[in-house]
């Protein structure tokens, strides 16, 4: 079997890279979610930007399919304990299984498009440290608003409890097609006072100063962080879907890897 471009590029950029001994990872070829790894999330609040999803453990939301997990947002009006969306999805995370202080996080997805959605592979501390969201911080790995198919967004949020909380980073454009194309690998490497964002390989921004909320530096960034994968439909952010956006909508991964220096 031929591998993509991204693929290949992906794979040879991790074995080529010194140092980094892989000490967690998910291929996604069972029938179905391994939950020693992942939790499925279930809620309807919305996530604090004005979604208009319901996260919803079913099979229609979050499944294996060939290899790949697949979390689709769907147009279809769910309800559940008095609260009603338009929309549901999937969000899955690694929270009380498995967090890392430290490492390189390679994910290899291909992204859903459509104004109003908005795939993320990000990092939430397992224990809020330093005080409520985004005093004890927030990484995120990639992102994207299916507005802007061909740019996905590194980004580090911190300072202080919201609404005095910062955000720093710097976006990824592919130089030809859309990210809904093809399956591409988004890596960053988390070490102490550095983070290093990258797309197939490629190096796009490398952040080393950040508000450390009254703490010694590099805090908030000096504890455990677990992962989140999940498909945002609205928010403030991507703003609603309109007329011309396509349902379901899925964001494929193909596998997620966590290595940690040797």
């Amino acid at each position: 079997m031929l591998l993509g471009t991204a693929c290949f590029i992906g794979a040879l950029h991790a074995a080529e890279t010194p140092g980094w001994k892989l000490v967690w990872s998910d291929e996604f070829n069972g029938k179905e979610l391994d939950f020693t790894k992942w939790s499925v999330e279930e809620n309807g609040h919305g996530g604090g930007n004005g979604e208009l999803q319901f996260y919803v453990d079913r099979s229609e939301n979050v499944r294996l399919e060939n290899g790949n997990l697949v979390l689709e947002a769907r147009k279809d009006s769910y309800s559940s304990a008095g609260v009603v969306k338009d929309y549901s999805s999937g969000r899955i995370r690694t929270k009380r299984h498995a967090s890392w202080t430290y490492g390189r996080f390679e994910i290899r997805a291909k992204l859903p498009t459509g104004r109003g959605i908005w795939p993320a592979v990000w990092m939430l501390p397992e224990k809020e440290a330093y005080g409520g969201w985004a005093a004890s911080g927030e990484i995120d790995i990639m992102e994207l608003v299916g507005h802007e198919p061909a740019k996905a967004h590194g980004t580090l949020h911190y300072g202080a409890s919201w609404p005095k909380n910062i955000h720093t980073g710097e976006p990824f454009t592919l130089k030809s097609g859309i990210f809904a194309d093809d399956f591409h690998v988004f890596a960053l490497e988390w070490e102490k006072g550095v983070f290093r964002w990258y797309v197939d390989g490629a190096l796009y921004q490398t952040q080393t100063k950040w508000s450390t909320t009254g703490a010694e530096f590099p805090a908030p960034f000096d504890q455990p962080f677990h992962l989140v994968l999940n498909v945002a439909v609205g928010g403030g952010w991507p703003g609603p879907p309109d007329a011309a956006t396509v349902f379901p909508q899925r964001m494929t991964v193909d596998y997620v890897r966590v290595y940690q220096r040797d």
